[in-house]
């Protein structure tokens, strides 16, 4: 089972998703201000992940899907990443770079399985 990992910081609070290997496949996309808005984006990742739609932004002619979707693009250095969008289009947890495809999209089924039921770790005081 994977974890959501809480972290504070010095402008405010960020968090990740670790699969059961302790791997970070996927952290959230912003700083966030509060405590209380860092847990409403983990509840985000946990609501939007597991049914979300994939879409393949390095095929040409793609085949766009509706919100909540992945969607897998190619960065500057050729390596394949994903953002996770939420049903309203804002980008809720992104990936590190990957050297191949079918890695990102194990990445994407990671995040998908590990988000359901995570247990959310927090900072202590």
């Amino acid at each position: 089972m994977g974890k959501f990992v809480i972290n504070k910081t010095k402008t405010g609070f960020t968090f990740g998703l670790k699969a059961a290997n302790g791997e970070m496949i996927a952290t959230g996309g912003e700083v966030y201000n509060t405590i209380e808005s860092v847990r409403n984006g983990v509840k985000s990742v946990e609501a939007n992940a597991p049914g979300a739609a994939v879409e393949d932004h390095t095929v040409e002619g793609y085949q766009t899907e509706k919100n909540p979707k992945f969607e897998i693009y190619s960065d500057k250095a050729g390596e394949f990443r994903f953002r996770l969008k939420a049903k309203n289009g804002q980008v809720i947890a992104v990936s590190e770079g990957y050297t191949s495809k079918a890695n990102c999209k194990n990445g994407i089924e990671s995040v998908k399985k590990n988000s359901v039921n995570a247990p959310v770790i927090e900072p202590q005081e």
